[in-house]
């Protein structure tokens, strides 16, 4: 039970891929698993995807949906980096107050709380962040169609480009395009089912071509290394150097630990906690700026 004048703290951490939400109240945590919520490529799904989940976690918590009402909330959600988009999902949920984002700063937030360091988040899309002396310099989320490179949805599209070019007779075949080519029916079958796949569907594949590269199938390999170039050159980029904590998170982000250098390996620190965790704490931020 809570009183009518505590704040309910509500975060959500969203991709293309699944979307988690959690409400903290009185000390007490209540997590949710919804489905995708990507402002970008679809922000009305986002925002029902929200609405819905808003409902499911305050009947979890043992809460009337009224008392969402009251709730502060931070979500850090993938393509949301357009104002306008980020506004049009926030006008739709049933919240005292609430800061839609893209989810690159609760990421570093829970990954470094307020530490230095270096992250790279790969999981269905991909950015890179770098936090000194308390500035948060971001690269990267630039969505499926002109970035992500070293994602999964990245990976799975390169992949099944790799497929194509190999039935072209300009690239060498292997293990992973066969399989592919097999599962698909060939060429004709990858392209209708890209034609309606969004990036999570497509992010599917990435655990077959991360199997392959592991199983030494060259077509594996060379995607994995050109993903492990592109984290590298991400990083430099942001002015990363040894040994300052360098934290891949997400489902990928270690995976691509060796096909980096030793010098990094030796550098990676586990993130303090995730991107829901980070967005809690953003939300708590949002509710001090409104105490008394």
């Amino acid at each position: 039970m809570t009183s009518d004048h505590t704040p309910l703290l509500i975060a959500a951490d969203g991709g293309g891929t699944g979307c988690r939400i959690a409400l903290l109240a009185d000390g007490r945590r209540v997590d949710l698993q919804l489905g995708r919520a990507n402002v970008h490529s679809d922000p009305d799904g986002a925002a029902t995807t929200l609405r819905e989940g808003l409902a499911r976690l305050a009947a979890a918590a043992g809460l009337a949906a009224s008392d969402l009402s009251r709730g502060v909330g931070y979500f850090g959600l993938a393509g949301a980096n357009a104002p306008a988009a980020a506004a049009r999902v926030a006008a739709r949920l049933p919240l005292a107050r609430v800061r839609v984002e893209d989810d690159r700063r609760a990421a570093v937030v829970g990954a470094l709380g307020d530490d230095d360091g270096t992250l790279a988040g790969i999981g269905t899309g991909s950015f890179f962040a770098r936090q000194h002396a308390g500035a948060v310099d971001l690269r990267g989320g630039w969505g499926f169609l002109l970035g992500d490179e070293a994602s999964g949805s990245w990976l799975g599209r390169m992949a099944l480009a790799r497929v194509l070019h190999a039935a072209d007779g300009i690239a060498q075949g292997s293990d992973l395009t066969r399989a592919l080519a097999a599962r698909f029916g060939g060429p004709q079958g990858i392209l209708d089912f890209v034609a309606d796949a969004r990036p999570g569907d497509i992010a599917a594949l990435a655990p077959d071509v991360v199997a392959a590269a592991q199983a030494g199938d060259a077509t594996g390999a060379a995607l994995m290394r050109a993903g492990g170039d592109h984290i590298l050159r991400a990083i430099a980029a942001l002015g990363w150097q040894a040994p300052e904590p360098f934290c891949p998170m997400g489902g990928l982000g270690r995976t691509y630990l060796p096909w980096l250098p030793a010098d990094i390996a030796g550098s990676v620190r586990a993130p303090r906690g995730s991107a829901l965790d980070g967005a809690l704490t953003l939300a708590a931020r949002l509710a001090a700026e409104d105490a008394p």
